[in-house]
């Protein structure tokens, strides 16, 4: 049993971290100087792609501001 907790406390640990960087992209994606639809776009991917898209983001779009 208590290993089962400590996998569960390990998953959430990890999942409030892409939280934290999928709301940083999400900052930095409407806050950039790239124009609505882009923003928009990139929006978009991030949140129906969380982990995916916020690794796009960061390795192709964020290069583009």
């Amino acid at each position: 049993m208590t290993t089962f907790l400590a996998l569960g406390t390990g998953y959430g640990i990890v999942g409030l971290i892409v939280l934290i960087l999928d709301i940083i992209a999400l900052v930095s994606i409407l806050t950039g100087g790239k124009s609505v639809a882009g923003k928009l776009l990139w929006t978009l991917i991030v949140v129906l792609l969380p982990v995916i898209g916020m690794i796009l983001y960061f390795v192709i779009g964020k290069g583009g501001d």
